[in-house]
Protein backbone atom coordinates (compact mmCIF):
# COMPACT_ATOMS: atom_id res chain seq x y z
CA UNK A 1 0.00 0.00 0.00
CA UNK A 2 2.52 2.39 0.88
CA UNK A 3 4.35 1.70 -2.41
CA UNK A 4 1.73 2.11 -4.26
CA UNK A 5 1.35 5.58 -2.24
CA UNK A 6 4.52 6.34 -3.02
CA UNK A 7 4.14 6.03 -6.58
CA UNK A 8 1.15 8.04 -7.09
CA UNK A 9 2.64 10.81 -4.93
CA UNK A 10 5.45 10.79 -7.50
CA UNK A 11 3.31 10.58 -10.30
CA UNK A 12 1.16 13.64 -9.02
CA UNK A 13 4.55 15.32 -8.76
CA UNK A 14 6.26 15.05 -12.06
CA UNK A 15 2.78 16.11 -13.35
CA UNK A 16 2.88 19.23 -11.22
CA UNK A 17 6.08 19.92 -12.48
CA UNK A 18 5.76 19.14 -16.31
CA UNK A 19 2.53 21.48 -15.98
CA UNK A 20 4.71 23.80 -14.14
CA UNK A 21 7.44 23.35 -16.92
CA UNK A 22 4.59 24.01 -19.88
CA UNK A 23 3.14 27.24 -18.11
CA UNK A 24 6.88 29.18 -17.88
CA UNK A 25 6.95 27.66 -22.21
CA UNK A 26 3.90 29.81 -22.74
CA UNK A 27 4.39 32.07 -20.68
CA UNK A 28 5.50 36.13 -21.49
CA UNK A 29 6.05 37.06 -17.69
CA UNK A 30 10.16 37.05 -17.63
CA UNK A 31 9.97 36.52 -13.38
CA UNK A 32 8.10 33.60 -13.83
CA UNK A 33 10.04 32.10 -16.54
CA UNK A 34 13.60 32.75 -14.78
CA UNK A 35 12.18 31.16 -11.32
CA UNK A 36 11.02 27.95 -13.08
CA UNK A 37 14.01 28.06 -15.35
CA UNK A 38 16.76 28.22 -12.13
CA UNK A 39 14.44 25.91 -10.13
CA UNK A 40 14.95 23.50 -12.59
CA UNK A 41 18.67 24.35 -12.63
CA UNK A 42 19.27 23.77 -9.45
CA UNK A 43 17.68 20.33 -9.90
CA UNK A 44 20.53 19.47 -12.71
CA UNK A 45 17.32 19.49 -15.06
CA UNK A 46 19.63 20.32 -17.67
CA UNK A 47 17.17 20.14 -21.07
CA UNK A 48 14.37 21.67 -19.41
CA UNK A 49 16.38 24.69 -17.86
CA UNK A 50 18.28 25.61 -21.26
CA UNK A 51 14.68 25.55 -22.97
CA UNK A 52 13.50 27.85 -20.78
CA UNK A 53 16.59 30.00 -20.62
CA UNK A 54 16.59 29.83 -24.61
CA UNK A 55 13.06 32.07 -23.89
CA UNK A 56 14.63 34.42 -21.75
CA UNK A 57 17.48 35.55 -23.86
CA UNK A 58 15.49 38.02 -25.70
CA UNK A 59 13.29 38.79 -22.45
CA UNK A 60 16.15 39.55 -20.17
CA UNK A 61 18.70 41.30 -22.90
CA UNK A 62 19.52 44.39 -21.37
CA UNK A 63 18.69 44.03 -17.70
CA UNK A 64 20.36 42.88 -14.51
CA UNK A 65 19.15 39.12 -15.25
CA UNK A 66 21.18 38.54 -18.78
CA UNK A 67 24.26 38.06 -17.27
CA UNK A 68 22.93 34.83 -14.73
CA UNK A 69 20.69 33.67 -17.82
CA UNK A 70 23.98 33.29 -20.12
CA UNK A 71 25.94 32.03 -17.22
CA UNK A 72 23.44 29.27 -16.32
CA UNK A 73 22.97 28.70 -19.87
CA UNK A 74 26.34 28.00 -20.83
CA UNK A 75 26.81 25.78 -17.19
CA UNK A 76 23.78 23.92 -18.72
CA UNK A 77 25.13 23.35 -22.01
CA UNK A 78 28.38 21.93 -20.12
CA UNK A 79 26.76 19.50 -17.80
CA UNK A 80 24.66 18.06 -20.93
CA UNK A 81 27.88 17.76 -22.71
CA UNK A 82 26.60 20.05 -25.36
CA UNK A 83 31.02 21.44 -25.11
CA UNK A 84 30.88 23.09 -28.42
CA UNK A 85 27.57 25.56 -27.23
CA UNK A 86 28.86 25.69 -23.72
CA UNK A 87 31.96 27.06 -24.74
CA UNK A 88 30.99 29.66 -26.77
CA UNK A 89 28.76 30.89 -24.47
CA UNK A 90 31.71 31.26 -21.70
CA UNK A 91 33.19 32.64 -23.79
CA UNK A 92 30.88 35.54 -25.08
CA UNK A 93 29.94 35.96 -21.23
CA UNK A 94 33.44 37.27 -20.69
CA UNK A 95 33.65 39.18 -23.38
CA UNK A 96 30.26 40.94 -22.89
CA UNK A 97 30.25 41.11 -19.26
CA UNK A 98 33.87 42.50 -18.82
CA UNK A 99 33.61 43.80 -15.26
CA UNK A 100 31.67 40.97 -14.05
CA UNK A 101 33.47 38.91 -11.08
CA UNK A 102 33.16 35.48 -13.27
CA UNK A 103 34.67 36.92 -15.92
CA UNK A 104 38.20 34.40 -14.97
CA UNK A 105 35.98 31.73 -14.12
CA UNK A 106 33.77 32.39 -17.56
CA UNK A 107 37.40 32.02 -19.56
CA UNK A 108 38.64 29.17 -17.85
CA UNK A 109 35.49 26.98 -18.45
CA UNK A 110 35.43 28.02 -22.40
CA UNK A 111 39.13 26.82 -22.41
CA UNK A 112 37.65 23.71 -20.38
CA UNK A 113 34.95 23.35 -22.67
CA UNK A 114 36.87 23.24 -25.67
CA UNK A 115 39.65 20.84 -23.76
CA UNK A 116 36.59 17.94 -22.92
CA UNK A 117 35.00 18.52 -26.95
CA UNK A 118 38.41 17.34 -28.26
CA UNK A 119 38.46 14.34 -30.24
CA UNK A 120 39.77 10.96 -29.99
CA UNK A 121 43.47 10.71 -31.06
CA UNK A 122 42.72 8.78 -34.58
CA UNK A 123 39.59 11.27 -35.04
CA UNK A 124 40.21 15.28 -36.74
CA UNK A 125 42.29 17.32 -34.92
CA UNK A 126 40.84 20.85 -35.02
CA UNK A 127 38.94 20.78 -31.79
CA UNK A 128 42.55 19.37 -29.88
CA UNK A 129 44.57 22.34 -31.79
CA UNK A 130 41.92 25.41 -30.99
CA UNK A 131 41.60 23.75 -26.76
CA UNK A 132 45.46 23.95 -26.64
CA UNK A 133 45.44 28.16 -27.61
CA UNK A 134 41.82 28.64 -25.62
CA UNK A 135 43.88 27.06 -22.71
CA UNK A 136 47.09 28.89 -23.34
CA UNK A 137 45.44 32.12 -24.28
CA UNK A 138 43.86 31.64 -20.69
CA UNK A 139 47.30 31.15 -18.95
CA UNK A 140 48.54 33.69 -20.83
CA UNK A 141 45.74 36.49 -19.68
CA UNK A 142 45.68 34.99 -16.09
CA UNK A 143 48.75 34.00 -15.22
CA UNK A 144 48.67 33.92 -11.44
CA UNK A 145 45.15 32.19 -11.40
CA UNK A 146 44.63 29.30 -9.15
CA UNK A 147 42.83 27.98 -12.02
CA UNK A 148 46.17 28.02 -14.36
CA UNK A 149 47.93 25.21 -12.26
CA UNK A 150 46.65 22.12 -14.22
CA UNK A 151 46.69 24.16 -17.53
CA UNK A 152 49.89 22.78 -18.02
CA UNK A 153 48.59 19.44 -17.47
CA UNK A 154 45.94 19.89 -19.78
CA UNK A 155 47.92 20.78 -22.59
CA UNK A 156 50.60 18.70 -22.35
CA UNK A 157 47.38 15.90 -22.66
CA UNK A 158 46.13 17.55 -25.61
CA UNK A 159 49.82 17.86 -27.54
CA UNK A 160 49.93 14.10 -27.16
CA UNK A 161 47.10 13.24 -28.24
CA UNK A 162 48.47 15.34 -31.78
CA UNK A 163 51.98 13.49 -31.04
CA UNK A 164 50.39 10.47 -30.89
CA UNK A 165 47.93 10.71 -34.07
CA UNK A 166 51.22 11.93 -35.82
CA UNK A 167 53.26 8.95 -34.86
CA UNK A 168 50.36 6.57 -35.65
CA UNK A 169 49.88 7.73 -39.61
CA UNK A 170 53.57 7.31 -39.70
CA UNK A 171 53.66 3.94 -38.54
CA UNK A 172 51.36 3.37 -40.91
CA UNK A 173 53.45 4.16 -43.51
CA UNK A 174 55.73 1.73 -42.27
CA UNK A 175 53.27 -1.50 -42.02
CA UNK A 176 52.22 -0.66 -45.68
CA UNK A 177 56.07 -1.19 -46.83
CA UNK A 178 56.50 2.64 -47.35
CA UNK A 179 59.73 3.26 -46.22
CA UNK A 180 60.44 6.20 -47.32
CA UNK A 181 57.31 8.00 -46.77
CA UNK A 182 57.63 6.65 -43.29
CA UNK A 183 61.09 7.94 -42.85
CA UNK A 184 59.73 11.47 -43.76
CA UNK A 185 56.54 10.98 -41.63
CA UNK A 186 58.59 10.52 -38.28
CA UNK A 187 61.09 12.81 -38.93
CA UNK A 188 58.32 15.31 -39.17
CA UNK A 189 57.23 13.59 -35.65
CA UNK A 190 60.56 14.46 -33.89
CA UNK A 191 60.60 18.19 -35.25
CA UNK A 192 57.38 18.78 -34.30
CA UNK A 193 57.71 17.27 -30.82
CA UNK A 194 60.71 17.29 -29.67
CA UNK A 195 59.93 16.21 -26.15
CA UNK A 196 58.23 13.63 -27.25
CA UNK A 197 58.28 10.32 -24.98
CA UNK A 198 58.20 8.11 -28.07
CA UNK A 199 61.79 9.07 -29.22
CA UNK A 200 62.77 5.59 -28.28
CA UNK A 201 60.14 4.14 -30.55
CA UNK A 202 59.99 5.85 -33.52
CA UNK A 203 64.33 5.99 -33.60
CA UNK A 204 63.49 2.17 -34.25
CA UNK A 205 60.98 2.63 -37.00
CA UNK A 206 63.54 4.73 -38.52
CA UNK A 207 66.37 2.41 -38.49
CA UNK A 208 64.20 0.35 -39.85
CA UNK A 209 62.83 2.43 -42.73
CA UNK A 210 66.28 3.24 -43.77
CA UNK A 211 67.34 -0.66 -43.75
CA UNK A 212 65.03 -1.16 -45.93
CA UNK A 213 65.14 1.62 -48.21
CA UNK A 214 68.88 0.80 -48.46
CA UNK A 215 68.74 -2.83 -49.06
CA UNK A 216 66.20 -3.06 -51.22
CA UNK A 217 66.69 0.52 -53.11
CA UNK A 218 67.40 0.77 -57.08
CA UNK A 219 71.33 0.71 -57.91
CA UNK A 220 71.80 4.78 -58.51
CA UNK A 221 70.54 5.26 -54.86
CA UNK A 222 71.95 2.55 -52.90
CA UNK A 223 75.23 3.64 -51.82
CA UNK A 224 73.74 6.94 -50.55
CA UNK A 225 70.85 5.40 -48.91
CA UNK A 226 73.50 2.39 -47.53
CA UNK A 227 75.48 5.98 -45.92
CA UNK A 228 72.59 7.59 -44.70
CA UNK A 229 71.39 4.70 -42.77
CA UNK A 230 74.48 3.70 -41.48
CA UNK A 231 74.69 7.45 -39.96
CA UNK A 232 71.79 6.78 -38.46
CA UNK A 233 72.76 3.98 -37.13
CA UNK A 234 75.99 5.78 -35.42
CA UNK A 235 73.41 8.77 -34.26
CA UNK A 236 71.50 6.13 -32.46
CA UNK A 237 74.02 4.51 -30.42
CA UNK A 238 75.61 8.01 -29.13
CA UNK A 239 72.29 9.31 -28.43
CA UNK A 240 70.93 5.67 -26.34
CA UNK A 241 73.66 4.10 -25.73
CA UNK A 242 73.01 0.68 -23.81
CA UNK A 243 69.72 0.47 -24.87
CA UNK A 244 67.42 -1.97 -26.66
CA UNK A 245 67.65 0.74 -29.92
CA UNK A 246 71.30 0.87 -30.00
CA UNK A 247 71.91 -2.75 -29.97
CA UNK A 248 69.05 -2.68 -32.98
CA UNK A 249 71.30 0.08 -34.50
CA UNK A 250 74.10 -2.16 -34.22
CA UNK A 251 72.82 -5.32 -35.57
CA UNK A 252 71.66 -3.25 -38.60
CA UNK A 253 75.10 -1.67 -39.31
CA UNK A 254 76.36 -4.89 -39.13
CA UNK A 255 74.04 -6.09 -42.45
CA UNK A 256 74.69 -2.86 -43.31
CA UNK A 257 78.35 -3.49 -43.74
CA UNK A 258 77.90 -6.34 -45.74
CA UNK A 259 75.33 -4.85 -47.86
CA UNK A 260 77.77 -2.19 -48.93
CA UNK A 261 80.58 -4.76 -49.39
CA UNK A 262 78.25 -7.24 -51.97
CA UNK A 263 77.42 -3.81 -53.47
CA UNK A 264 81.20 -2.74 -54.01
CA UNK A 265 81.34 -5.93 -55.29
CA UNK A 266 78.46 -5.21 -57.71
CA UNK A 267 79.24 -1.52 -58.22
CA UNK A 268 82.51 -3.16 -59.68
CA UNK A 269 81.54 -5.58 -62.11
CA UNK A 270 79.28 -2.97 -63.36
CA UNK A 271 82.01 -0.82 -64.44
CA UNK A 272 84.23 -3.96 -65.68
CA UNK A 273 80.76 -4.28 -67.94
CA UNK A 274 80.59 -1.07 -68.79
CA UNK A 275 84.01 -0.89 -69.61
CA UNK A 276 83.94 -3.64 -71.96
CA UNK A 277 80.47 -2.62 -73.52
CA UNK A 278 81.79 0.67 -74.34
CA UNK A 279 84.92 -1.19 -75.93
CA UNK A 280 82.78 -3.54 -77.77
CA UNK A 281 80.94 -0.51 -79.04
CA UNK A 282 84.47 1.46 -80.02
CA UNK A 283 85.31 -1.30 -82.11
CA UNK A 284 82.49 -1.63 -83.50
CA UNK A 285 82.01 1.17 -84.63
CA UNK A 286 85.44 1.41 -86.15
CA UNK A 287 84.53 -1.55 -87.96
CA UNK A 288 81.24 -0.01 -89.39
CA UNK A 289 83.48 2.93 -90.20
CA UNK A 290 86.18 1.04 -91.98
CA UNK A 291 83.62 -0.93 -93.51
CA UNK A 292 81.88 2.17 -94.55
CA UNK A 293 84.88 3.50 -96.06
CA UNK A 294 85.48 0.10 -98.22
CA UNK A 295 82.15 0.43 -99.32
CA UNK A 296 82.93 4.09 -100.45
CA UNK A 297 86.15 3.01 -102.40
CA UNK A 298 84.18 0.44 -104.21
CA UNK A 299 81.14 2.89 -105.23
CA UNK A 300 84.46 5.27 -106.49
CA UNK A 301 85.21 2.71 -108.51
CA UNK A 302 82.52 1.43 -109.67
CA UNK A 303 81.36 5.06 -110.57
CA UNK A 304 84.86 5.67 -112.90
CA UNK A 305 83.96 2.69 -114.94
CA UNK A 306 81.09 3.29 -115.69
CA UNK A 307 81.69 6.95 -116.73
CA UNK A 308 85.02 5.97 -118.91
CA UNK A 309 84.12 5.62 -122.19
CA UNK A 310 84.82 2.12 -123.89
CA UNK A 311 88.05 2.22 -126.15
CA UNK A 312 87.40 3.27 -129.84
CA UNK A 313 87.35 0.09 -132.42
CA UNK A 314 90.14 -0.55 -134.61
CA UNK A 315 90.57 -1.77 -138.13
CA UNK A 316 93.28 -3.99 -138.58
CA UNK A 317 95.47 -2.30 -141.99
CA UNK A 318 95.77 -3.36 -145.38
CA UNK A 319 99.07 -4.32 -146.57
Amino acid sequence: MKKIVLILLTAIFVTACNTVHDQALKSADKDFILKVANEHFANKKWAKSLALYERLSNLVAGTDDAPNVVFNSAYANYYDKNYKLAGHQFKNFAVTFPQDPRKEEAAYMSALCYYEGSMDYNLDQTSTELAINELQNFLNEYPNSERSRNISELTDELSYKLEYKAYENARQYFKMGEYKAADVAFENVLEDFPSTKLRPSIYDYILKSRFELAVNSVFSLKQERIERAMAFTRLVEKEMPGTENAKTAQALRSRLVKEQENFARQQKEFEAQKAALVARQQRESERTATDAEKQTKQALRDSAKLSTPPPAVTLPLEK
